[in-house]
């Protein structure tokens, strides 16, 4: 679901006054689109199917098959986010077992479906930006690989690393050109990539993005920071023969005392 599109929602309940009670509670709710409404389970499993909403509101009490047996027969990665809207609190903790994400009482309080639309929201954004990253890591590690086999694919043979880093941009997966990252810095378990005034998050550590760039340019200076040498506007001398690097923009970096060698080495410059 992309961030702006409404939630698409379904509604399966065999009383036709409940289904239609909570579709106009429903209806209140900003950016909420009922895309069906059903009262037995065979008819709701084949829209789920086709239609493939992001949230169900199963109400669990129906002749027949019942909500549980609903889940259970559905096939595996099939399910949007689900919501039980019962009439009785004994199967709370089964529909919690059963990963429900909510369980709400009837009648339905509007305060409280609000409430459980907000967290359907946050599982589905995290879900997509979860999804996100992992296509990210996944093209990273092709482009990566394709590069190494084909030196036509963007990196020279030798490990020159890749021309265009795969980054997340409003929920779209992005190319940025490696020769326009001024500098990038270490943040948790992923990076910061600082290209002119954008800020990119990756996720890989500092050992990763850096074998998967031009080692002819960039350059480490420090345990969490990794420097474009063709991005250094100027070089100012610091403290016991130590360096700043003086990036586009103003930003200083400073060089540790562990990469002081190799990076003076590098930009042809005395350690002092």
């Amino acid at each position: 679901m992309p961030a702006n599109d409404p939630l698409r929602v379904m509604i399966v309940d065999d009383e036709p006054h409940a289904r239609e009670g909570l579709r106009l509670r429903l209806k209140r709710e900003p950016d909420v689109l009922v895309i069906g409404e059903f009262g037995d389970a065979e008819s709701a499993l084949r829209a789920v199917a086709s239609d493939a909403p992001d949230v169900l509101f199963l109400d669990i009490e129906m002749p027949g098959t019942n909500g549980f047996a609903l889940l259970e027969r559905a096939p595996a990665g099939s399910l949007p986010v689900v919501i039980f809207v019962t009439a009785y609190d004994q199967h709370a903790v089964r529909a919690f077992d059963a990963r429900a994400l909510d369980y709400l009482l009837k009648p339905v309080e509007q305060d409280r479906l609000r409430e459980s639309l907000a967290r359907a929201r946050e599982r589905l954004a995290s879900a997509r930006d979860g999804e996100l990253a992992e296509r990210v890591r996944s093209l990273s590690r092709e482009l990566g690989a394709s590069t190494a086999a084909d030196p036509g694919g963007g990196a020279p043979r030798g490990g020159k690393g890749l021309d265009r880093i795969p980054v997340s941009v409003d929920g779209s997966i992005h190319f940025l050109p490696a020769k326009d990252i001024d500098y990038i810095a270490a943040s948790g378990d992923s990076v910061i990539a600082h290209a002119g005034a954008s800020t990119h998050v990756i996720r890989k550590s500092m050992s990763e993005i850096l074998a998967s760039l031009d080692a002819s340019r960039f350059a480490r200076i420090h345990r969490s920071t990794i420097v474009n040498l063709a991005r250094i506007v100027k070089v100012e001398p610091y403290l016991h023969g130590e360096y700043i690097l003086v990036m586009p923009g103003g930003t200083k970096l400073k060089v540790s005392r562990g990469y002081r060698e190799s990076v003076a080495e590098r930009l042809g410059l005395s350690a002092g």
